[in-house]
C-alpha cells in the first residue's frame, strides 16, 4: 500500500491539501512541484506494471502503466506544469487546489484498471473542474457552473448503472477492452463516457462551461476532462464502428458552429468537439494505426488547444472583451499574443512543422487505409474547416480588422507569456521532430508525415482555403447573435419545469409547514395545563390557567399509558 502514496494522481491531488499550509506568495510556485513530482514519477514507472489491492472482496487495479496511459499521464502531468505558470499571478487558494485536484483526477483516470477507481476520479474532476467555472463569480457563471455539475452527476449516474450491470453480467470490476455489442450495460457505459466526451447531442455543457470560467481554470478545463474520455474510450469501445460515424459528425458539427460562434472562446469550445471528434474516429476504427493516431492527436490538441486557450485569455485579460464584434486593430499593441496564438493555430489546422500535422494525419491516414475513403474525406475537409475559423476567421477579426469600439490594452503578466511560450515550443518541437512522440506510441508506427504527397496535400488545401477566406470574408463578419444549440432543449423548458418542481413545491411544503405548526402551538396549548380541560370545574378557580401539574401526577400518566399499552400487547 505504501506504494499508493507515490502514485502520480495521489501525488498531484495531496497538493491540494498541503497548499492551504503554504504562505500565499509561495502557493504559485509550489502549485508546480506536484504535477512536476508526478511527470517525473510517471517516467520512473516501468512498462506493463500493476498494483493490485483487494477491496470488499473485488480485485482493484488502482495503478496500471503501458505505453497508453504513460502518454496520457505525461500530457496531463505537463499540462498541468504549464498552466500552473500561466495562473502564476492568481493567488486564489480556491482555483489553485481545485486544479490540482482536477489535474490529480485526470493523471488518475490514465492509470486506473479497475472500473472502481475510474468512476472515483472520473467524479472528482466534475466537482473540482466545476469551482473553475464558479469561480469567475458573475451570475453566468454560476449559472452555467451548476448546468455542468448536474449533466456531469447525470453522466456519472448513467456510468456507474452501465459498470454495475457489467459487474452483475462479468463478475469482475477490472476495465477490458468490451466486444461490439449493443447490450444495455455496455450501452449505458459508452453513454456515460460519451457525456464527457462531448459527444453531439451530449455536447452543450462544454460550449456552455469553458466560456464562462475563469481565464486560468478554462486552460486545465480545455485539456483534461474530454481527452480523459477519449482514454477511456480507447481502453473499452475500441473497433466499435458507431464511433466512426459519431466522431466524423463531430468533426463537422464543430466546424459548422465555430464558424457561427462570435465570442473568441465559444470559437475555441466548438473547436474542441471537432478535434476530439478525429479521436473518437480512430477509436471507433480500432486498428493500432487508428489507436496510435487517436493518443499522438490527443496529445498534440491538449498542447496547442491550451496554447490557443491561453491566448484567447491573454485577451480578455488585457481588453476586457471577448466577442469578434467588440475587438480589432490589436495587432499592434498585442505583437507576443498574435505571434504565440498563430503557432497555436496552425498546430491545430495541421500546418507543416507543428504538431497538428504529425498527428492529425496519423488519423486519416488510418481511415483510408482501413477503407473508410468517406470518413478520411470528411476529415480533410474538416480540416480546411479548422483553419478556416481557427487560423483565419478569428485571428483576422481580432488582430488585424479595424477596431471596433474604444478597447484599453492593459499589460499582460510575465508568466502568462512564458506559458504560451512554453506550450508554442513543444508544438513546434514534435511537429519538426516526430519521432520524438511516434517512438512513446502504444504500437510500433511506420508513418512518414513529410511525404511529398502529404505536403502537397494539405499546402494545396491551406492555400484555397485562405483564397475562399479572402475572397468571402465580408460574409464571415461576426454578428451579436446565439446560434440555437441543442442546448435550447433544457433552457427553453426551464422555467416551466423550474416552477413546476421547484417553485410550486415549495409553496407546498411551505403551506404543510406552517399548517403542522399551526396544529403543535394549538395542542402545546390545550396541554399547558392538563386539569384544565381535564376538570371542567378547575376554570372557576383564580389560579387554574398557571397551575402546573406535578412531577408525580405526570409520571402517573406516563405509568397508566404504558400499563395500557402492556394489557393490548398481552391480549
Amino acid at each position: 500500500m505504501t506504494e499508493l502514496l507515490f502514485f502520480p494522481a495521489v501525488v498531484v491531488i495531496a497538493g491540494a491539501f498541503i497548499l492551504p499550509l503554504l504562505n500565499q506568495r509561495l502557493r504559485p510556485a509550489a502549485f508546480m512541484l506536484f504535477p512536476l513530482a508526478a511527470l517525473v514519477i510517471i517516467w520512473m514507472l516501468p512498462e506493463n506494471h500493476s498494483l493490485q489491492v483487494s477491496f470488499t472482496g473485488y480485485d482493484l487495479i488502482p495503478l496500471q502503466t503501458d505505453s497508453l496511459s504513460k502518454i496520457f499521464g505525461t500530457i496531463f502531468a505537463l499540462i498541468a506544469v504549464i498552466g500552473g505558470i500561466y495562473a502564476y499571478h492568481n493567488k486564489e487558494l480556491g482555483q489553485q487546489t481545485s486544479a490540482l485536484v482536477y489535474g490529480g483526477s485526470a493523471i488518475g483516470v490514465a492509470f486506473a484498471g479497475d472500473f472502481f477507481t475510474l468512476i472515483v476520479f472520473w467524479e472528482l474532476m466534475a466537482v473540482s473542474s466545476t469551482y473553475l467555472v464558479w469561480a469567475r463569480r458573475t451570475e453566468t457563471a454560476h449559472r452555467s457552473g451548476m448546468r455542468y455539475l448536474l449533466v456531469h452527476a447525470f453522466g456519472g449516474v448513467i456510468l456507474m448503472s452501465g459498470v454495475l450491470m457489467h459487474l452483475n453480467e462479468t463478475g469482475s470490476l477490472l476495465i477490458t477492452a468490451i466486444p461490439e455489442s449493443f447490450s444495455l450495460s455496455s450501452m449505458l457505459i459508452l453513454l456515460g463516457i460519451g457525456i464527457n466526451a462531448a459527444i453531439p447531442p451530449l455536447h452543450a455543457w462544454l460550449t456552455d462551461a469553458y466560456p464562462n470560467a475563469t481565464i486560468t481554470g478554462a486552460v486545465f478545463m480545455c485539456a483534461f476532462t474530454t481527452k480523459a474520455a477519449v482514454y477511456v474510450l480507447l481502453r473499452i469501445f475500441p473497433g466499435w464502428e458507431i464511433l466512426i460515424w459519431l466522431g466524423v459528425i463531430m468533426a463537422l458539427y464543430g466546424v459548422i458552429y465555430a464558424i457561427l460562434a462570435n465570442d473568441i472562446r465559444v470559437i475555441l469550445a466548438y473547436s474542441i468537439i471537432s478535434q476530439i471528434g478525429y479521436m473518437v474516429t480512430a477509436a471507433g476504427i480500432g486498428t493500432e494505426m487508428a489507436l496510435n493516431g487517436a493518443a499522438v492527436h490527443a496529445f498534440s490538441h491538449i498542447l496547442y488547444k491550451s496554447l490557443l486557450f491561453m491566448a484567447a485569455g491573454a485577451v480578455i485579460y488585457s481588453t476586457g472583451k471577448s466577442k469578434l464584434t467588440e475587438l480589432g486593430g490589436l495587432a499592434g499593441r498585442m505583437k507576443a499574443v498574435l505571434f504565440l496564438y498563430l503557432i497555436g493555430a496552425l498546430s491545430i489546422s495541421g500546418f507543416p512543422f507543428f504538431n497538428g500535422f504529425i498527428s492529425k494525419s496519423v488519423i486519416i491516414d488510418a481511415a483510408g487505409t482501413s477503407h473508410y475513403e468517406t470518413a478520411a474525406l470528411l476529415l480533410i475537409l474538416t480540416s480546411a474547416g479548422t483553419f478556416l475559423y481557427t487560423g483565419l476567421k478569428l485571428p483576422y477579426f481580432t488582430w488585424f480588422d479595424k477596431q471596433k469600439s474604444e478597447i484599453t490594452v492593459r499589460p499582460l503578466p510575465k508568466n502568462m507569456l512564458v506559458a504560451m511560450g512554453a506550450a508554442a515550443f513543444f508544438c513546434t518541437l514534435f511537429g519538426i521532430f516526430p519521432s520524438l512522440l511516434y517512438r512513446h506510441l502504444p504500437y510500433p508506427i511506420e508513418y512518414d508525415p513529410y511525404s511529398v504527397y502529404h505536403l502537397v496535400e494539405v499546402t494545396q488545401l491551406m492555400i484555397f482555403t485562405f483564397l475562399a477566406f479572402w475572397m468571402f470574408r465580408k460574409k464571415l463578419l461576426p454578428k451579436s447573435k446565439i446560434a440555437l444549440d441543442t442546448d435550447w432543449f433544457y433552457r427553453k423548458p426551464a422555467p416551466f419545469f423550474s416552477k413546476a418542481f421547484v417553485s410550486y413545491t415549495d409553496n407546498f411544503f411551505g403551506r404543510a409547514e406552517n399548517m403542522v405548526n399551526s396544529s403543535v402551538q394549538m395542542v402545546t396549548g390545550k396541554f399547558v395545563n392538563p386539569t384544565e380541560w381535564l376538570n371542567p370545574f378547575s376554570k372557576t378557580a383564580p389560579d387554574a390557567r398557571t397551575y402546573t401539574p406535578t412531577l408525580n401526577v405526570l409520571m402517573a400518566f406516563v405509568l397508566l399509558a404504558f400499563v395500557v399499552l402492556g394489557i393490548f400487547t398481552v391480549l
